[in-house]
């Protein structure tokens, strides 16, 4: 049975993919996933850096972003995660994130999301976010972007004592869903963000537009893989729930893990 979930298509309720179920909720990613903050967060965690003292190159800015606050400037600083200058430095790009990025607005948004994002919760999908931001920047940056009411729950790394790709984030963002985490979705732009996934049990959704390139993520068995939300949006809507009992996190580096969009149906 055809799932019709194209974007700007009326979706059709209680379409059910070929095992009968569909998944019920998708978590998501933030930074790299629904919004394109990496450039603007990349220039900053620069300029931060440079102020405590430490030349740090575009590339390794971009390789920190999406960690916890504490271990992204420890390791761009070269320093224990409770040092001063760490947390200094944490403070100062918190001060200055409202101008550097959160200005931008809707204009932070990736193609499609608004779009993709109604379409789910108008097929029945339960929406979350889980973010190594805080609650309240991601709130913020949701609230900017004018999709704060597509999305539900909002847990931040303030939220949990473990950040990613530790899976104790989504499996709170699903808990506030009040659904099991084998019937949800993750969706993010990282391997960690997928170890995470593959974790929790959740099926683990990879955007090929975030920081991830492609072989890395990949390399996680299972993942399914999207360059666009358009994609996304048609992978949760046919995704069949994993089995409650599936194994735990297995890490494969080969290509044919992945299952690209389009591949479950060519398969059937």
């Amino acid at each position: 049975m055809r799932v019709s979930m194209e974007v700007g298509e009326r979706p059709v309720r209680g379409a059910r993919s070929a095992g009968g179920e569909t998944l019920r909720a998708a978590v998501f990613d933030l930074d790299g996933t629904l919004a394109n903050t990496l450039p603007a967060i990349s220039k900053l965690l620069v300029k931060v850096a440079a102020e405590q003292g430490c030349s740090v190159t575009a590339r390794q800015a971009a390789a920190a972003i999406g960690k916890p606050p504490s271990a992204a400037f420890g390791r761009l600083l070269g320093r224990p995660e409770d040092d001063g200058r760490v947390q200094a430095a944490i403070t100062r790009y918190r001060e200055l994130f409202s101008y550097e990025v959160l200005c931008q607005g809707p204009q932070l948004l990736y193609p499609g999301v608004t779009a993709g994002l109604s379409a789910l919760r108008a097929h029945g999908v339960e929406l979350a976010v889980a973010t190594s931001k805080t609650t309240r920047s991601a709130e913020a940056l949701l609230d900017v972007m004018g999709i704060r009411d597509l999305v539900g729950p909002v847990v931040g790394q303030d939220m949990v004592r473990r950040g990613k790709p530790h899976p104790e984030m989504v499996l709170r963002a699903a808990g506030r869903l009040g659904v099991p985490a084998w019937q949800s979705a993750y969706v993010g732009d990282t391997v960690g963000d997928m170890r995470m996934a593959v974790t929790a049990r959740m099926e683990p959704v990879a955007v090929t537009y975030g920081s991830g390139t492609f072989g890395e993520l990949a390399a996680v068995a299972g993942t399914r893989m999207c360059s666009s939300f358009k994609d996304v949006v048609s992978v949760i809507a046919a995704a069949r729930p994993r089995p409650a009992s599936a194994a735990g996190p297995v890490v494969r580096q080969r290509r044919a893990a992945a299952v690209p969009v389009g591949a479950q149906q060519r398969r059937r």
